[in-house]
């Protein structure tokens, strides 16, 4: 059985060469804009803080990062990236399609570098992926991309589909629209397909309730409210008889039955490298978006369990991880 940890990528940074570049001499300043909370996002920060040490930046020597923290918060988007904007940061890092937007609109100047975000082009947060133009850039997930083989894993692992519940923050622009394309390719396969927009946590188990005895499954586009609910989500689903998948393993972990996607240890550490290179003198017009380099496969075998339902075995043979 394979058994793969999160913190695998961390452990493998360790024999990378401390300072792949001559240790930059002025001292610069990153503004981390981040999404969720401080301990949600600490797993992903240590390994970005990491990546930019071995890249020859020592906060405290050449580096100040200063670090806010939205909780997931529109209102409180706006406020970080206007901040930051009257600091004059060197570069703003942030992660999800509406604090980039945020930070996008708070200034035309300073490089804004996405760790993660849905649909980057979708969103209009660059022109395109190769050429992102303006002041943003960073690694994009694709989420509506994928949306497609986590409907084909749901199909494979849940018999007889016929009825899929689709939950996204409405205010979450990337979200909403990986929920229209499952909503499109679902349908298009001959399913019933739901649409759940919250606005908020309290919206969370109104909707998932009433889907009991309606819906076998529920897909879920993730963003920072999602994250910050996820093991609320998850109970909620698996006491409504609910298979759910979603774009992270983080969420499996949290009790969701499978997830198909990138590490996003792995996306910190290609932000790190963007970051990197505008601080040694690149503009982010230039630096193309990148994307994932891998997506993982992620079952979760105690849900499958609760739920009543048997692993194909070709599932297993193609999983990455399998929790027990």
């Amino acid at each position: 059985m394979k058994r793969r940890t999160f913190m695998a990528g961390v452990c493998a940074m360790s024999a990378l060469p401390f300072a792949v570049n001559a240790q930059p001499a002025a001292r610069k300043t990153i503004g981390v804009l981040g999404a969720t909370t401080p301990e949600l996002g600490k797993p992903w920060i240590a390994v970005f803080e990491q990546r930019l040490q071995q890249l020859g930046w020592v906060q405290g020597r050449n580096l100040t990062i200063e670090y806010r923290w939205a909780e997931a918060s529109l209102e409180r988007y706006n406020a970080i990236a206007a901040e930051f904007a009257g600091l004059n940061v060197d570069v703003i890092v942030t992660w999800a399609s509406a604090p980039v937007l945020a930070a996008k609109r708070a200034t035309t100047k300073i490089p804004v570098v996405f760790a993660a975000q849905m649909d980057p082009v979708g969103t209009g947060a660059v022109s395109s992926l190769a050429r992102p133009g303006g002041n943003v850039t960073g690694v994009s997930i694709q989420q509506t991309d994928t949306a497609g083989k986590r409907i084909a894993l749901l199909r494979e692992l849940v018999p007889g589909l016929t009825h899929l519940a689709v939950m996204a923050n409405a205010g979450a622009p990337g979200a909403m629209l990986e929920m229209r394309e499952v909503l499109t390719v679902a349908r298009a396969l001959g399913l019933e397909a739901t649409a759940l927009e919250i606005k908020d946590a309290a919206e969370i188990a109104p909707q998932i309730t009433a889907l009991k005895g309606r819906a076998e499954a529920l897909y879920v586009a993730t963003d920072p409210l999602i994250f910050g609910n996820r093991v609320r989500i998850n109970a909620l689903a698996q006491d409504m008889r609910l298979a759910t998948i979603y774009g992270g393993r983080e969420y499996v972990d949290a009790g969701a039955l499978m997830s198909y996607g990138p590490y996003w240890a792995d996306l910190f550490r290609q932000a790190a490298d963007q970051v990197d290179k505008i601080l040694r003198g690149a503009k982010p017009a230039d630096i193309p978006v990148e994307q994932p380099t891998k997506f993982y496969l992620v079952v979760n075998r105690r849900t499958a369990t609760a739920l009543g339902l048997t692993i194909p075995p070709s599932l297993l043979a193609t999983a990455d991880e399998v929790i027990e």
